[in-house]
């Protein structure tokens, strides 16, 4: 018997056209956080969205209550205040929603591999939930930017 071909997912922007042949779902997420220390720092919003070999996509965007202040330099960047997310979850009670979201897909972010997906591997330590990567294609963007750059 001889194996299928995954289907062809057609990912379109107003600029350009990419086919991708998917085995799994694909995770493109980012995150908004309350600052650049990894183990220090917390999420404050995770974006995302989920392709499927079958071309069915999902997103969502959600906030976080960090438990700690959003510095102004912070905000400056993402807009996001205190005020903004003081009624929101915390991560630690949305971690295992997010963690179905990443189980068994590969993943793809800007910095995904230095930043983003770090910091999304820590909150998820924080919370007591396992999120493993080791088997994961990871796609980081900024790699491949900085490669089209040379």
């Amino acid at each position: 018997m001889f194996a299928m071909e995954p289907p062809i997912v057609i990912l379109e922007n107003k600029a350009k056209k990419m086919e991708l042949k998917l085995n799994k779902p694909l995770v493109v997420f980012d995150l908004e956080t309350t600052g650049v220390n990894v183990t220090q720092d917390r999420i404050v919003e995770l974006s995302y969205i989920k392709v499927y070999p079958n071309g069915k996509e999902e997103s969502e965007t959600m906030r976080f209550n960090p438990e700690m202040h959003i510095p102004e330099s912070s905000t400056k960047v993402h807009h996001i205040t205190d005020e903004d997310v003081k009624d929101c979850p915390t991560f630690k009670q949305m971690a295992a929603k997010i963690a179905a979201i990443f189980r068994g897909s590969d993943i793809a972010g800007y910095n995904s591999c230095h930043f983003d997906g770090p910091l999304l591997i820590e909150e998820m330590g924080r919370a007591g939930v396992d999120l493993d990567w080791s088997s994961v294609k990871h796609i980081d963007v900024q790699n491949i930017f900085h490669k089209m750059e040379q």
